[in-house]
């Protein structure tokens, strides 16, 4: 007779979530679909901010950027990062207390900061929402990496 192997297996899927409603809804279908009784699940949380704009003292345009009006925009950038990360663990709560939720926090380019993410915490499952773009649409995001 075979020995019945007890130990949970253990899954990483990460979900890359923003300002959108197709994130939080891809969420809620990783949490519906994806997430099992009999693995243990870490779920992460990944918001990518976008690179941070170089600004010199003078704009091109003639403008001019003081060091309040730049900590003004991060604090913003902040916020904004802790309200999605908010809104999309107060989704988890509702699916399941048997989920360890971590959040990471990225900048720089969507596209490459979550495959570097993904790669480097070696998760097993990457989710995303679709913003409905077409076939051609998708394509073309797709063929200029």
């Amino acid at each position: 007779m075979e020995a019945v192997n007890l130990r949970k297996k253990q899954c990483k899927i990460v979900v890359a979530v923003d300002e959108s409603a197709e994130s939080m809804y891809a969420l809620s279908w990783c949490l519906s679909n994806l997430i099992s009784q009999a693995t243990i699940n870490t779920l992460v949380l990944l918001y990518v901010k976008p690179p941070p704009p170089v600004y010199s003292s003078l704009d091109v345009a003639g403008y001019i950027f003081s060091g309040d009006v730049i900590r003004a925009l991060e604090a913003y950038g902040n916020d904004l990062v802790n309200s999605v990360m908010g809104r999309a663990e107060d989704i988890c709560g509702k699916f399941s207390s048997n989920i360890k939720v971590d959040r990471i926090v990225g900048s720089g380019d969507a596209r490459d900061v979550i495959c570097n993410i993904v790669d480097k915490i070696k998760a097993d499952t990457l989710v995303m929402g679709s913003h409905g773009y077409g076939f051609f649409k998708r394509y073309e995001s797709i063929f200029n990496l």
